[in-house]
């Protein structure tokens, strides 16, 4: 849902029209369309170069996950794990285009903790690969401090439902 279907289902549940202040988010969020869509398109055309920074930046912290027996040993486990990264990207761009944390949460973030214990992936891992891929994100689009403030909050709102 988007912050505008927010406000719009707010104010009808409570029989009434928008706040002004309700108003004035909704103009803010409209006076950063262009760049939310810049962002996007950014991180649709740069995925495979974050992912591969996002994935050096990893395994250069966790050595131990690439080593014999890691959860990244072999090139078709790494591959598996590069591969959540995109899936990530996209919930990242789904969370910008609607100034809204709850698409990443309906989509990818309920049971995601149960879903990576189930399969032995350690979670402290996974919050590290969250926190590579945000710093390659940003390292990628080089981004400037208007468009880092709408990116941000979204790897951290993923950080936080790993936690």
């Amino acid at each position: 849902m988007s912050l505008i279907s927010q406000i719009i289902i707010t104010a009808d549940d409570q029989l009434r029209y928008p706040t002004i202040g309700e108003l004035e988010t909704v103009r803010e969020y409209l006076k950063t369309g262009e760049t939310r869509i810049k962002i996007i398109s950014q991180l649709k055309n740069k995925e495979k170069e974050i992912i591969k920074l996002a994935g050096k930046k990893i395994f250069q912290l966790r050595p131990e996950y690439i080593a014999p027996g890691g959860n990244a040993a072999g090139t078709l486990q790494r591959s598996l794990c590069l591969r959540d990264y995109g899936w990530y990207l996209r919930l990242i761009t789904y969370g910008v285009l609607s100034g809204d944390k709850n698409p990443i949460e309906k989509i990818g973030i309920i049971g995601v903790r149960e879903m990576y214990n189930s399969l032995g992936v350690p979670m402290a891992g996974m919050i590290d690969s969250i926190q590579c891929l945000k710093a390659a994100t940003l390292e990628v689009l080089n981004l400037d401090e208007s468009s880092v403030k709408l990116i941000v909050p979204y790897f951290d709102y993923i950080v936080r439902g790993m936690s």
